[in-house]
């Protein structure tokens, strides 16, 4: 059968009913794909598999939540939708009401988003606002807005969101036939972390698992308000997608981490952009930085140890994004191009 996007192929465990229009670029889907360099670097018995959510539409997991969020609005009534984002939510808001033909407004933080990103958002037609202060204050805005006007708001706080992004957890157990062990994922707005430990809740009551894993989230050191306790006013970090500082879904992360038994630590730059390259190496998939967090923490937790006394199994990673998002800082750490005149000898002695 062809796949037909996540709101078909999951539709029984979706709030969604006949008479919902659903607006879809037949996301979800996405490569679950075995890294044989980060299973020999775990150890004997574990087997580590990348979500590569870059493979949707728009290049980010942020696709699963947005066709569920859009179809609901058009059912709705809505005539527009508007987000805070610092770049993957714009760009997939953008496409998918571009696809329903409604009005898209997107504020961003001024200066804080990788073009990739906005390049996308301008392109698929939203109304782009770049506002001179981070993501929070991008997001209090938005949600003022919300409240005031007739215009829905698809962050993640939206619940058809969540309900969107949970479907990641389903393709997993559905590839592996049950729950990994252990399940590593970036940590930003901390939407995503909700929505796969809420999948794979609803999985295990309808009996299609028959265990849990444990959660395991990573955030940037520089915007780690979670790990840290409190609010960060003013994040910082190279992993622009988790440069948040006062994550809406906190609290549901929390508990998230709590009930799976499972951490929420950080990681810094310099291990993310260890990651970052250790991943297009070894296994030829290209990431945003952000989305590089989760294996992060995976050899963080190698070096530590973790993994000695514990039962084996299988560990997934969620590469969130794609790397053409934010190609500057590859362009930054990659080696710069050998140029030459168009000298065969030159060319061969270069290349033996």
């Amino acid at each position: 059968m062809i796949w037909q996007g996540v709101i078909s192929q999951y539709k029984k465990y979706l709030p969604v009913s006949d008479k919902t229009p659903v607006i879809t670029l037949q996301e979800g889907n996405t490569p679950l794909l075995y890294s044989s360099f980060l299973s020999r670097e775990v150890g004997s018995g574990f087997s580590v598999y990348l979500k590569f959510e870059g493979a949707n539409p728009t290049g980010s997991f942020k696709d699963r939540g947005m066709t569920l969020a859009v179809s609901k609005a058009v059912e709705e009534g809505s005539k527009g939708v508007i987000c805070a984002s610092t770049g993957n939510t714009s760009a997939s808001a953008a496409a998918y009401s571009a696809k329903a033909g409604i009005k898209c407004v997107v504020l961003i933080p001024k200066g804080a988003i990788a073009k990739g990103k906005l390049t996308q958002a301008l392109f698929h037609g939203a109304k782009v606002i770049a506002v001179d202060g981070n993501f929070d204050d991008c997001f209090e805005i938005v949600k003022k807005i919300t409240e005031n006007y007739p215009i829905t708001m698809v962050n993640s706080i939206n619940p058809n969101r969540i309900e969107g992004q949970k479907t990641g957890a389903f393709e997993i157990c559905d590839y592996l036939k049950s729950a990994p062990c252990f399940h590593f994922i970036p940590v930003g707005n901390a939407g995503n972390i909700t929505a796969y430990w809420k999948g794979y809740n609803e999985y295990f009551r309808a009996g299609e698992i028959t265990r849990l894993p444990h959660m395991l989230g990573f955030q940037a050191a520089g915007a780690a308000p979670i790990v840290k306790g409190e609010k960060v006013d003013n994040p910082e970090t190279i992993a622009t997608a988790i440069r948040i500082g006062n994550p809406a879904s906190w609290q549901s992360a929390v508990k998230a981490q709590e009930e799976s038994k499972g951490v929420i630590e950080s990681v810094t730059d310099q291990e993310i952009i260890e990651a970052y390259k250790l991943i297009p190496s070894h296994d030829g998939i290209f990431v945003e930085p952000a989305s590089a967090a989760s294996v992060a923490g995976l050899l963080k937790l190698i070096r530590r140890g973790f993994f000695k006394d514990v039962e084996n199994g299988n560990i997934v990673c969620v590469l969130t994004g794609h790397g053409l998002k934010d190609p500057d800082i590859a362009l930054e750490e990659a080696q710069a191009p050998v140029v030459v005149g168009p000298d065969l000898d030159k060319i061969v002695e270069l290349i033996f």
